[in-house]
């Protein structure tokens, strides 16, 4: 089976775009959960707690593709279709965008709103590093210590990401793995009595 593979951004990026006077800044963040979106939105708010607006839409998954968008108070659909449409026009997932809107006094109208979160959204795209990431999964295993070789063996030999390490009765490790491999890596460990989860 070959490996699949999908476009994100690389790290962070942000643009500023003004017209009449209302300042939009955008916020782009390469993303694995809706958890962690609902962090950095948290996050934002907090920073940019003054601002009028806070317009979002992200987009989640390579095969079930999740998205979640809101206005935030502009008038319904002159604003966060606009920043999925940058989305799905560069052909992203696994990516969140936000676009902060300080208000400027005057008006725009639905065609210059459409226009301000599409570009401040287009310009954090083009701002940062487009690439090509391998779809992944997170699993949670927990075994007994006296199995911590045999279980890292698996670990090296497939050579999987380990993303956390917990000491408790019995050891705990986070790992991500890439699809393709979740079935056969699944079975070998449920095969030494591991306790084996899939996150993500």
């Amino acid at each position: 089976m070959e490996s699949a593979t999908f476009k994100t951004i690389a790290k962070p990026s942000s643009a500023v775009f003004k017209d009449r006077r209302s300042v939009f800044y955008a916020f782009a963040y390469p993303i694995k959960t809706k958890g962690e979106a609902d962090e950095i939105r948290k996050e934002l708010r907090k920073k940019y707690y003054d601002a009028r607006h806070h317009v979002y839409a992200l987009r989640l998954g390579f095969e079930d593709v999740v998205v979640q968008l809101s206005d935030d108070k502009e008038p319904h659909n002159s604003s966060a279709p606009a920043v999925l449409g940058q989305i799905k026009s560069f052909g992203l997932t696994n990516i969140l965008i936000v676009v902060v809107r300080y208000f400027g006094g005057k008006k725009l109208g639905i065609p210059g709103l459409i226009n301000a979160y599409k570009t401040a959204a287009k310009t954090a795209i083009e701002n940062a590093e487009i690439i090509k990431a391998e779809d992944k999964k997170i699993m949670l295993l927990e075994f007994d210590y006296a199995d911590l070789n045999s279980v890292m063996g698996i670990i090296s030999k497939n050579k999987l990401n380990v993303l956390k390490i917990e000491n408790k009765k019995r050891c705990v490790v986070k790992v991500d793995i890439a699809r393709k491999l979740t079935e056969n890596v699944f079975r070998r460990l449920k095969l030494l009595g591991a306790d084996v989860k899939i996150l993500e």
